[in-house]
């Protein structure tokens, strides 16, 4: 097939693994151009990877880019994503989709309207171990699923002091780190419907801890979310538990667990393409955990496989997996349990989505 003209917006620290994937290890696109708020930056970003520097306005303008990958931080999404649909592009996004449930229904009117594809990471769902756990569930290894289980954690102080786009609205745990998770319960399990929530902030006022930082020992002002714990139920009927500390330890843990009537299916970090997958049968004379065999080699970091999907999908039809609804859906379970620990009642969901295919096809994508 025709690779997909593609140009990225954000040059970021991401940008580099993003843009050596799509150009180098999946066939479906072809990255000619790149931009960042400041042009130097894409400049030596494009001096790096072989194409061509340009403004927002350029690669909007230019007819030859069919697709815009943005890298930029949250609160900036809306206005880069409308602007490329009216522009004629498709767009694929870094999470979340927005920072706010109407702009990301707005966004997905006009994506119909125009007869044009909107999609968002994470696609961490597309990788190996995500995809091993969904053929599991997929060919029943599990029985009947009764229940599951989430706990994460991260540093939030270290994390801030490092980037600055985690202070601004977006940057919370749910919203930059939490969506990793919810899109993986929803590729799994299908839409979730309702839940009870506590969310808090532990800490406003926090120290910057990077002893190379120039704000090394000052004080910032850290308004976003750090902790979020709450009952879920998925729209199929399991009931779940979700719980992110943002106050911890600097090493991502996870406890990621699905029950079932015959057995339990451990997966470990959302954020991450691959790790092990292990199953506990429920079996008396087999008490060990066996470990799943992969079904792809995703496992390492592929960031880019989304898009590239999407760059499938446009020239053969068919839906790309990290699509709009699912990033809409995901985005409607952030802000309703944030309204559910405001309001300290339960609240339920606004949105509903597919539950994605699963990616059996990812050979395809790959370069030879």
């Amino acid at each position: 097939m025709k690779p997909v003209k593609t140009a990225v917006i954000g040059c970021g620290a991401i940008s580099d693994i993003y843009i050596e994937n799509m150009m180098h290890r999946f066939s479906t696109l072809e990255v000619v151009a790149c931009c960042a708020s400041h042009f130097e930056h894409a400049q030596a970003k494009a001096a790096k990877h072989g194409i061509r520097p340009s403004t927002v306005e350029e690669i909007l303008a230019s007819p030859d880019i069919e697709l815009v990958v943005i890298l930029t931080p949250a609160p900036s999404h809306f206005d880069l994503i409308r602007r490329a649909l009216l522009a004629g592009k498709h767009v694929y996004t870094e999470k979340p989709l927005t920072t706010q449930l109407s702009e990301a229904r707005e966004l997905l009117e006009l994506s119909r309207r125009l007869g044009l594809r909107l999609g968002s990471a994470p696609e961490t769902f597309m990788g190996s171990a995500l995809q091993t756990a969904r053929q599991a569930l997929d060919t029943g290894l599990l029985g009947s699923l009764t229940s599951f289980h989430v706990v994460a954690n991260r540093d939030l102080t270290l994390l801030a002091s490092l980037f600055h786009f985690l202070r601004q609205p977006g940057g919370g745990i749910a919203y930059d780190y939490g969506v990793y998770y919810l899109t993986a319960l929803v590729s799994l399990l299908g839409p979730v419907h309702s839940f009870y929530a506590h969310v808090s902030n532990f800490q406003k006022v926090r120290r910057n801890i990077i002893p190379t930082s120039p704000e090394y020992g000052s004080d910032y002002v850290y308004d976003n979310e750090s902790q979020v714990h709450c009952v879920l139920e998925t729209r199929s009927g399991i009931p779940g538990t979700f719980s992110l500390n943002g106050d911890s330890a600097m090493h991502d843990q996870a406890y990621f667990t699905i029950h079932g009537t015959r057995g339990i299916l451990q997966l470990g970090d959302a954020n991450q393409f691959g790790g092990t997958v292990r199953f506990l049968p429920n079996d008396p004379t087999a008490c060990a955990w066996q470990t799943l065999p992969p079904v792809s080699a995703l496992s390492d970091n592929c960031r880019g496989i989304g898009p590239s999907d999407m760059g499938l999908c446009i020239r053969n039809g068919g839906t790309h997996l990290a699509s709009q609804e699912m990033a809409c859906h995901v985005l409607d379970i952030v802000e309703t349990l944030m309204h559910s620990a405001q309001k300290g009642l339960p609240c339920q969901t606004a949105t509903e989505c597919e539950r994605p295919a699963a990616f059996t096809y990812w050979r395809e994508l790959m370069k030879n």
